[in-house]
């Protein structure tokens, strides 16, 4: 296991104030990008206090959606200030001690995002607003290959794991993210429960159990949780596994991967994926 209690030297060489295009580098924002964020920078404000909002749980989500109001079509100026909100909470995280690998791969999900959205729309765009202020905030951290969303359920503090489009799903990668994120939690937010960690995904349908071989990632990731809920009529998986948007005609969908062109000759009988709340099961090694 990775010992999270002591602050890197990355994290001791980074007390300096990070400039944006310094955390562009860090955060693997491709060049295209960068040079479309300062085509709108001279008209978007980046000293507003205003953006400190998005750094603070309790306001994050309001202020996401005050700032969505004075945006731009392709979200790029929205896109500016999470950057810059970003950028500033790096300082609570040196504050705290949490290494700079956790923030540098929790923040990567902007570019990630921009990679993703320009596959499925045809052009550098930023429509995720509505689910970036948790990273800002401090709400959400990468760990490996899972994220972990710190939430309150019933009163209660809980951990609700996510998955992000580029993570390892092999038992080995999912057990290490796992472990470190007990020494995460333990050390940085105590107050969390490390067991039950709830999870809403596709990938936990069970209807993909009949069009995944039986050794497969995602069966073995399916494993380790026991399922509460089935939502049949969800149709998010069609963006995160065809990268697409979601309404494309089932018959324009692409068929790059065998689990793609199974799941469209499912789509196309009239079947659906949809997706599931699933809950960890007590023994985070279960893959059998």
């Amino acid at each position: 296991k990775d010992d999270f209690k002591r602050p890197s030297a990355e994290v001791r060489f980074f007390e300096v104030c990070m400039e944006l295009s310094e955390f562009y580098r860090l955060i693997g924002m491709p060049p295209q990008a960068v040079q479309a964020l300062e085509t709108v920078r001279g008209e978007t404000d980046l000293t507003s206090p205003q953006l400190d909002g998005l750094r603070d749980s309790r306001t994050a989500q309001e202020t996401y959606q005050q700032l969505k109001e004075d945006d731009d079509r392709d979200h790029l100026k929205l896109l500016l200030r999470y950057l810059e909100a970003a950028r500033r909470t790096l300082d609570t995280y040196r504050e705290r001690h949490i290494p700079l690998e956790v923030y540098a791969a929790t923040m990567s999900c902007f570019s990630r995002f921009l990679a993703e959205d320009q596959a499925a729309f045809g052009r550098l765009c930023f429509p995720r607003g509505w689910w970036t202020w948790r990273q800002t905030s401090m709400r959400l951290f990468r760990i490996g290959a899972l994220e972990y969303e710190l939430r309150t359920r019933e009163e209660r503090p809980v951990i609700d794991l996510h998955i992000p489009s580029d993570a390892d799903l092999s038992p080995a990668s999912v057990d290490r993210s796992l472990e470190q994120a007990e020494d995460f939690f333990r050390s940085y937010f105590p107050a969390y429960p490390l067991e039950q960690h709830t999870c809403c995904s596709w990938l936990l349908s069970p209807r993909l159990e009949t069009l995944l071989p039986q050794n497969s990632n995602i069966r073995s990731f399916q494993r380790r949780f026991r399922i509460l809920e089935e939502q049949p009529e969800d149709r998010e998986y069609i963006q995160w596994l065809f990268q697409v948007p979601a309404d494309t005609p089932y018959h324009r969908l692409p068929e790059g991967t065998s689990l793609q062109r199974r799941v469209k000759a499912l789509l196309l009988e009239g079947g659906a994926i949809g997706c599931a709340l699933g809950i960890l099961k007590d023994s985070h090694h279960q893959n059998g």
